[in-house]
């Protein structure tokens, strides 16, 4: 069977799996339209996004852009996360694709298989964090409890996304290819910062259109504690 194939196999089994804990569980992909390796990992992001249990954020990262295509969502801002995560671990190398699970798993190139298992361990897993958000016209009201409480603060985050766009790309790489990227990062802001001890309330603006998401994350980056679509 060939490896894409297998992936979507895979994931279908998993989206179906029963017995599942309610948890959102966010998947990060830093990828460009300039890397060869990447349409895989976009196309696998893509069927994350049938199953309401995932969170996954395409972040398209600008380092690529120098070998003839120039990245038309990259932002050097998740360039720097995508660095920030690295150095959270004390690496000097970033890669793409690569998938970042909960803020926590790391992996490199395509590799469904262990993507897949890394997702069933999170979606299994009980949050530490109950969150809970809702969006009225430009505002978003946002209100979360630990229990027991956290270890110590933690940053709450306001990410913007558009949900599709396809794109040509004319050079580079991938020149020919024609890619629909799903779920592509527009902002990702930190709009406060919780102790986790006592109960958040708090709200935000977000205005326009495009879907946004509440994460609650342990600075480093590390861990990501919650997450909820802000609908």
């Amino acid at each position: 069977m060939r490896p894409m194939a297998g992936a979507v196999c895979g994931l279908a089994i998993l989206l179906a799996g029963p017995g599942m804990a309610e948890n959102v569980v966010v998947v990060e992909l830093f990828t460009s339209q300039g890397c060869i390796s990447c349409p895989p990992a976009d196309a696998y992001l893509e069927m994350m996004t049938a199953d309401p249990r995932l969170m996954p954020l395409s972040l398209h990262v600008d380092y690529w852009d120098y070998i003839g295509w120039e990245d038309s969502f990259a932002d050097p801002r998740f360039t720097e996360r995508q660095k920030a995560y690295a150095r959270a671990i004390g690496s000097r190398t970033i890669y793409t694709p690569q998938f970042i699970i909960d803020g926590e798993d790391r992996i490199e190139g395509f590799a469904p298989d262990e993507t897949m298992a890394q997702l069933r361990a999170h979606l299994e897993a009980a949050p530490p964090v109950h969150l809970s958000v809702a969006r009225q016209g430009a505002q978003v009201t946002i209100r979360a409890t630990a229990d027991p409480p956290l270890d110590g603060p933690v940053r709450v985050q306001l990410v913007r996304y558009v949900p599709a766009e396809t794109v040509t790309i004319e050079r580079g790489e991938n020149a020919g290819r024609t890619v629909t990227y799903r779920n592509i990062v527009t902002s990702w802001d930190t709009i406060g910062e919780w102790s986790g001890r006592e109960p958040l309330e708090m709200s935000t603006d977000a205005p326009g259109d495009l879907p946004a998401v509440v994460i609650v994350q342990k600075p480093g980056p590390a861990a990501i504690l919650a997450a909820a679509r802000a609908e």
